[in-house]
């Protein structure tokens, strides 16, 4: 049986998570478009190819502040926020769907809806409880991911003029399923990063409770912002360094749809 105000725990998980999903995400949209262009960039970025004239182009982009000069000379400032509105679309329910799934699997998995019962449970559930509510949410906000990426990753002249006659053209040309392209080998990558993500997170919370503070009773309310900000960037550059490639993969196959359609 659930524990009064379930649904209002549920209600204000997803509006944290979309709400600051959403912040998070514009505020960083400059840097995600010049990362995916280097990910769609087949040509290598660094001095090796220069030995290899015969096989490789030169780069258009080789490094960051070029990258940042070029695009704000051919595309303005708007262009570093190319994609962010399919971005908002896939990043708000991702994050409402994630925070709300994981914390229904921890009330699940430690008896008890409490969070302040959420950190007995060990790193192997925290996660597995990760895991899952990221492939949810993975699942539930995929579509919005594809057309996020398909508009970031180009340049001028631009394949896709909108989100709309991306997504009519995806749909005309390879249906519904064709809105999914890709979704394995995300999958693939969210399932160790949600896990180690959350996982770590927990670990690194539960560890620096009982470093810190040994006569307290568990609870999120003793720890700062700082030591809150510090494990959750340590939990998420765990899962990123460790699955990049399979980011890149994923960004290529979703970039085939550009190249048929030029």
């Amino acid at each position: 049986m659930e524990e009064p105000g379930q649904l209002k725990r549920a209600c204000i998980d997803a509006a944290a998570g979309a709400i600051s999903g959403g912040i998070s995400r514009t505020v960083t949209s400059p840097l995600d478009v010049i990362k995916i262009r280097f990910q769609v960039q087949l040509e290598p970025t660094s001095s090796w190819p220069l030995l290899h004239k015969d096989i490789y182009r030169p780069s258009k982009y080789t490094g960051v502040v070029q990258a940042t000069k070029d695009i704000f000379r051919e595309e303005g400032l708007r262009g570093f926020w190319r994609g962010n509105v399919p971005a908002l679309l896939m990043v708000m329910p991702y994050t409402a769907i994630q925070f709300t799934v994981l914390h229904k699997l921890k009330s699940f998995a430690s008896g008890s809806s409490k969070s302040v019962d959420h950190i007995h449970l060990s790193p192997y559930l925290s996660y597995v409880s990760g895991a899952l509510a990221g492939c949810a949410a993975t699942v539930g906000s995929y579509p919005f991911d594809l057309l996020r990426t398909l508009l970031a990753s180009q340049g001028e002249p631009k394949v896709y003029s909108t989100m709309r006659a991306a997504f009519l053209d995806i749909v005309r040309t390879r249906g519904v399923p064709g809105l999914y392209a890709g979704l394995t080998p995300t999958l693939v990558e969210i399932i160790p990063y949600a896990g180690l993500q959350f996982g770590t997170y927990d670990t690194f919370k539960r560890w620096t409770m009982v470093r810190l503070y040994p006569s307290f009773l568990y609870s999120l309310d003793q720890f700062d912002r700082k030591e809150l900000f510090v494990g959750k960037t340590y939990s998420c550059n765990t899962g990123i360094e460790l699955l990049k490639p399979c980011e890149i993969d994923e960004i290529h196959i979703l970039c085939q749809y550009s190249a048929l359609a030029a």
